[in-house]
């Protein structure tokens, strides 16, 4: 899979029977959904990887900014709220633009876009956070405009300052994993994640209690962890020759024809910070409950929960996005549609055991975090509720791979402003201030959004038009330079993409 073979094209015009399959076969037979079951498990299960070891490191950043003080994790935690909100969740939306872009072009044979999309991308993100920086540079100030405590919003700023370099390592890391992944080189990733959090620890020690940098060396850590992880997964790359398939030298190119980049990034960001920002906005509504103390700490153990069980159908999503993409690009429209059948029953198997973790945790759970009673009482009660949350959360997550595969971010973005938005939030409201739900009507609001946005994203999963997305990857993937070659899959098939002369920016019906 890591290892694709490139074989010159040299008779474009006599390869033109790209559906290797019977167009007429719809019904899959067993020895094909094996074979697809495989081809996203092999994606997906080094991304979980990766992302729990991610999970780790967070971890890790939270128990030394914890042992530092009081003062210093309540500063901490506001500035990597903040940080969430305005930078990452932004810079991991917008890159999420070239995920179609990366895997369609991949299918369809066209090294040089692929490489392009990925240079385009970096210089993107590089730009954003221009924008980002000059916001978190007066983190400060807004957070004194919001009445926070001057003392922590000051402690808040200086963490922040310490983490921009962080904030643009993930400006040059997050299109290096698309651009990876949509080739299905996941490994390196998985292990460059594993170097990068076992330096996290020595370097927290070194900065934190060896130099006596306090909460700054936490920031610091996180940043030099992220180089870490960037120059070992360049270098393993590169030793590999992973890279040749694919890499052209940067060039003027890379500075133009930003538009079809950048109509898939802004609803892939929209789409992103819509749902991630509503879990923010829930944590502040607990602050306008009685005793918000201990809301507020029960629904960041829950958050933390969501998060880890998160990471399997964000993963499942991720390969399943990929995998749609790689096929519509190789004008294989009937196993795109397999993929995401296969992928989507694999959802509503993960969300069933997502749910029962949930309720079979829910008394001991919130003791592994606090001893107080009454965190662990709400943590409790609002568990069940987070399970049947998952029923939803796990279909709709890797549906919406389904549909950011065919290039389609605005139906995303589109259904998660309905869900979450003007379905969740007028429930979760009523709920929880007028018919006296408190905290878990909160959660019942989250459990109305994940149903009402798993509904609308399996609709349009289902009502996808496949040959018609298949066009539309061929046309997405056109270039005025011709730059096609036979790229072997995952699978050991060969792409052999039809050659179109006219160029055409990224639509989304």
């Amino acid at each position: 899979m890591e290892t694709s073979n490139i074989t010159s094209h040299t008779n474009l015009l006599s390869k033109i029977d790209l559906e290797k399959q019977n167009p007429n076969h719809i019904v899959p037979i067993i020895s094909e959904l094996k074979t697809e079951a495989r081809s996203l498990f092999s994606l997906a299960f080094p991304t979980i990887l990766a992302a729990l070891i991610l999970y780790a490191r967070s971890a890790i950043s939270m128990l030394f900014l914890g042992h530092i003080g009081e003062l210093e994790l309540a500063g901490g935690s506001l500035a990597i709220a903040f940080a969430n909100i305005t930078g990452y969740s932004v810079l991991a939306g917008l890159a999420l633009g070239m995920d179609p872009l990366c895997s369609q072009a991949f299918g369809a044979g066209k090294p040089t876009l692929l490489s392009l999309t990925l240079q385009r991308t970096v210089l993107f993100l590089l730009t954003s956070s221009l924008v980002i920086v000059a916001l978190w540079l007066n983190l400060g100030k807004i957070m004194i405009s919001l009445h926070q405590d001057p003392s922590i919003a000051s402690l808040a700023q200086t963490y922040i300052l310490f983490s921009i370099p962080d904030l643009l390592t993930n400006s040059i890391l997050n299109p290096l994993r698309i651009y990876l992944r949509a080739q299905g080189i996941t490994s390196p990733l998985t292990i460059a994640t594993l170097a990068g959090t076992i330096f996290h620890i020595p370097m927290n020690f070194l900065l934190v209690s060896y130099l006596g940098m306090g909460f700054i060396g936490v920031s610091m850590a996180a940043a030099a962890s992220n180089i870490c992880v960037i120059v070992f997964l360049v270098a393993y790359v590169w030793a590999k020759g992973l890279h040749e398939p694919t890499w052209t030298r940067p060039s003027s190119e890379c500075f133009k024809d930003w538009g079809p980049l950048v109509s898939l990034a802004i609803p892939s960001c929209v789409g992103v910070c819509l749902e991630w920002w509503w879990y923010e906005i829930m944590t502040v509504l607990c602050g306008l409950l009685i005793n918000p103390q201990t809301p507020v700490a029960a629904m960041g153990i829950l958050i933390q929960t969501t998060s880890l069980l998160y990471i399997f159908p964000s993963s499942l999503g991720f390969a399943v996005s990929t995998r749609v993409g790689n096929e519509l690009g190789s004008n294989r429209p009937n196993t795109a549609r397999l993929s995401a059948i296969v992928a989507v029953t694999f959802a509503g198997v993960m969300g069933m055991t997502a749910s029962a973790f949930a309720w079979g945790v829910s008394d001991v759970w919130g003791k592994i975090f606090t001893n107080d009673f009454d965190i662990i009482k709400l943590t409790a009660a609002a568990l069940p509720i987070l399970g049947l949350c998952e029923l939803g959360n796990c279909p709709q997550t890797v549906g919406c791979g389904v549909v950011r595969g065919t290039a389609r971010p605005s139906k995303a973005a589109n259904i998660n402003l309905g869900a979450f938005y003007l379905v969740g939030t007028p429930v979760a409201v009523g709920l929880t201030f007028w018919a006296g739900y408190g905290f878990c009507g909160l959660w019942i609001g989250l459990f109305a959004a994940q149903i009402s946005c798993a509904a609308m994203m399996l609709y349009v999963v289902a009502t996808t038009d496949w040959e018609g997305e298949a066009m539309r990857a061929r046309k997405l993937t056109c270039s005025e330079s011709v730059d096609v070659v036979i790229m072997a899959q995952s699978n050991g098939d060969l792409t052999e993409p039809l050659v179109y002369v006219v160029t055409v920016a990224a639509d989304d019906h």
